[in-house]
């Protein structure tokens, strides 16, 4: 790596930590603001055909727990079955 590419980097770290450290000083509920906006800034768009799909996935499952045909469960238990289909 040359010396330029080198100090560079450097810098950008120094700044990346400074950043840390005024960003950790902000109240919990700025900070959720924030992150919510860097994931947002990560997220690709998709295919609009895939989104759709998803969409359509949703509201039918939305629509099976509102009409009764499904029954909900928990987080905690959804999470307790899948440990026990993987451990059987």
């Amino acid at each position: 790596m040359s010396i330029l590419k080198f100090n560079v980097l450097e810098k950008i770290m120094r700044s990346i930590e400074q950043l840390t450290e005024e960003i950790l000083s902000l109240p919990s509920e700025v900070r959720t603001v924030l992150a919510d906006k860097l994931v947002e800034s990560l997220e690709f768009s998709a295919d609009s055909a895939i989104q759709a799909a998803w969409v359509t996935e949703a509201q039918r499952r939305r629509d099976e727990v509102r009409n009764g045909s499904v029954q909900p469960i928990s987080g905690e238990e959804a999470l307790a079955q899948v440990r026990r289909l993987i451990e059987s």
